[in-house]
């Protein structure tokens, strides 16, 4: 039963909290202070520009999952539309990159659960979330599920404290003016925060009619995202203020501090920890698919391409994952591992607007402004990231492209 499809059995309302899951998480609580040090007063700007990119590659995302509704997304996008290479870089983009960012996330837990030792916390996170997929999809969505309730709940109590509470600084959206450069270098870093919207989509095949329920599933949770992350960045914004929004390393926690309500910071960090969960939780759910699909391809060791005869679940591929993101977990820096991780996503996703671009209007091509837009704002904002992250980026794809060219030789029948 190695070859054996994956079980359809996720529906609208799952699709989308596992897209919730994946975007509304950690990145809520650790990316706007780093984004308010790059933007300054222009951080809404920044977040803007985040949500035209999201929504032009989540709007070519959709579109080409419903034509192609399996494991892999982008990988098997840019195989089937721009040929074996560019869907392998895709993929291997995407397996690196969330990788690093799977790694990035349980550190995160482990930051705010027990400082002290939070490597070994999160491994214990990584464990224990490998455990809970191993079990099925249907497990892994109702678990996240839950996380969405109680980060979006965590969020709601911060803004109308926020909003209700005495501001301790003007907010002046002329302060810290950074220019273009720092708006983009914003912009990439509030990206990391949306990028879970693909989730769904390399989920295809385990999506009740995905021609239908993707494009839904991945509108409704982007449309979702945006707005929460729009109203809790002006909540903080108003108390902190751009300059001390900058100088935060727990803004939101901060900000219910400076509004007033002290009480409610513990709160706060267990709301970040459970959001870290969830979106480690999507993570480990994406970065497996993508690895069946390159397995199924040999692009990766054939044996990760097996489905587990009684859960229906790449279960190979997600003990190989879980494996390898404990080892990174345990051994890794934080900010080094989101750094490439932000350039493999916006080069993944450049990639997807690639093919998009490609479709015809009977495949459901969406109106070419859209992949345009998602491919050049993509390639534009990875470079404005910054320069440790595109060299180290740049690294990895080189990495990746000379092992294809390694094995294309190897394989190429001998003369």
């Amino acid at each position: 039963m190695g070859e054996a499809e994956l079980k359809r059995s996720m529906g609208v309302v799952d699709a989308v909290a596992i897209g919730l899951g994946s975007m509304i998480g950690a990145g809520i609580f650790v990316a706007l202070a780093p984004a308010a040090r790059a933007a300054g007063g222009l951080l809404l700007v920044a977040l803007a520009v985040a949500a035209v990119v999201a929504y032009a590659n989540a709007t070519s995302s959709a579109r080409l999952a419903a034509v192609y509704p399996a494991s892999g997304g982008t990988y098997v996008y840019g195989r089937e539309r721009l040929g074996p290479f560019w869907g392998y870089l895709a993929g291997w983009s995407f397996v690196v990159g969330k990788t690093a960012s799977c790694a990035a996330m349980a550190l995160t837990v482990g930051l705010y659960v027990w400082p002290q030792y939070a490597p070994a916390v999160a491994v214990a996170a990584v464990v224990a979330l490998t455990a809970v997929n191993y079990l099925g999809i249907q497990k892994s969505a109702g678990v996240t599920r839950a996380i969405v309730a109680v980060v979006l709940a965590v969020l709601a109590a911060v803004a109308v404290v926020a909003f209700l509470g005495t501001p301790a600084a003007a907010w002046e959206p002329t302060s810290l003016d950074p220019g273009a450069r720092g708006v983009l270098q914003g912009a990439g870093l509030l990206f990391f925060a949306f990028a879970g919207y693909a989730r769904i989509a390399t989920l295809g095949e385990e999506v009740r009619d995905p021609a239908r329920t993707i494009p839904r599933a991945v509108s409704i949770s982007l449309a979702v995202t945006f707005v929460v992350y729009a109203v809790v960045a002006v909540a903080v914004l108003r108390v902190l203020g751009p300059d001390g929004l900058a100088a935060s390393e727990a803004p939101l926690a901060d900000a219910v501090r400076a509004a007033g309500a002290p009480g409610l910071a513990p709160v706060v960090q267990v709301g970040a920890a459970v959001a870290a969960l969830g979106s480690l939780l999507a993570l480990i759910l994406g970065v497996s698919r993508t690895t069946l699909a390159m397995a199924r391809d040999r692009h990766l060791p054939h044996g990760l391409a097996a489905v587990h005869p009684r859960y229906r679940v790449p279960h190979r591929a997600e003990l190989a994952v879980g494996l390898v993101v404990a080892v990174v977990a345990a051994t890794a820096d934080l900010r080094t591992a989101i750094g490439f991780s932000s350039f493999g996503v916006l080069v993944y996703y450049a990639i997807a607007n690639a093919s998009a671009w490609t479709l015809t209007p009977a495949e459901g091509r969406p109106p070419r402004i859209v992949p345009a837009v998602g491919l050049v704002g993509c390639l534009v904002v990875a470079f404005f990231l910054p320069v440790g992250s595109v060299l180290a980026g740049v690294g990895v794809l080189a990495v990746g492209a000379g092992w294809y060219a390694v094995r294309r030789r190897l394989a190429r029948p001998v003369q």
